[in-house]
């Protein structure tokens, strides 16, 4: 039969070569984006793509049942993905810029965990993947909302790991770095949004950020990958026999991972300023 897999934020980057990835090793992928127009491309190169939406709750479960009806009621795995940033310092985000952020990053995960888990206990097995971050490790300026998620992703995922022990069922976190996606692109819009920034206290710290965002890309950032890393790692994830707790993607993962083990928090504050 064939190996099943269900994948969030399939529209770019990550989720879309994880997509094309798995389907190219013989996995059964369910392709899934927030817009339809995206699922419709998607559909048009010969993946199976649906619609799934972390903010909307009706969209979570409809696209459950939808695997159900396309499986008879199982799943292999699950690829916890979709995610979007909200830059701005942590003083300037408003409370509704954290609700959104987490409906999506965090809330929306964690219910799609919660109706595909029945799924594999049914069958004795099953692997969650959650793609968490760097940010998740160790936090940086300008990403507090992003981080925040991304910390609570990991605890939620590790309390996840030990209460599934002896069901079958693996819970896994990857972990990347500088990935070359459009997450930031993706991001000026919450930013336009929510950060009223010209009347910040740090409205000329603002400047780097505004420059950051605004102009293109014109070659990788430092240390960067292509997301066929991370696909790679997701493989590993899915596909070994003693699947690894945690994945790491990038050097900077690497340096944080190590960091936050060993180093106090002023000095860990230093390596992080740094860069």
């Amino acid at each position: 039969m064939d190996r099943t897999i269900l994948i969030t934020g399939c529209s770019s980057g990550i989720g879309l070569d994880a997509a094309r990835g798995l389907k190219a090793r013989g996995w059964r992928v369910f392709a899934t984006c927030r817009k339809e127009a995206d699922c419709a491309r998607l559909r048009a190169e010969g993946l199976e793509s649906f619609v799934l939406d972390y903010s909307d709750e009706a969209s979570i479960a409809a696209a459950v049942e939808e695997v159900k009806t396309r499986t008879g009621g199982t799943l292999d795995a699950l690829f916890n993905n979709g995610a979007y940033a909200c830059p701005g310092a942590v003083e300037d985000l408003p409370r509704g810029a954290l609700r959104e952020i987490f409906e999506t990053n965090l809330f929306g995960v964690h219910d799609l965990t919660r109706r595909v888990i029945p799924l594999m206990r049914a069958q004795g097995h099953g692997r969650i993947v959650n793609c968490s971050s760097v940010l998740g490790i160790v936090g940086a300026k300008w990403r507090g909302a992003y981080a925040a998620t991304k910390f609570a992703m990991e605890g939620l995922t590790d309390i996840l790991r030990l209460e599934m022990k002896g069901t079958g069922i693996d819970i896994i976190l990857i972990e990347p770095g500088p990935i070359g996606t459009l997450i930031r692109q993706n991001s000026i819009p919450h930013f336009e949004k929510w950060i009223d920034w010209q009347n910040s206290p740090r409205a000329a710290e603002y400047q780097t950020l505004l420059h950051r965002l605004y102009k293109p890309k014109d070659k990788p950032d430092t240390f960067e990958l292509i997301p066929a890393a991370v696909t790679k790692k997701l493989v590993h994830a899915v596909e070994s026999r003693r699947p690894r707790a945690r994945y790491y993607v990038t050097l900077p993962t690497h340096i944080a991972g190590l960091g936050r083990r060993l180093l106090s928090s002023r000095a860990l504050d230093w390596l992080v300023a740094r860069g």
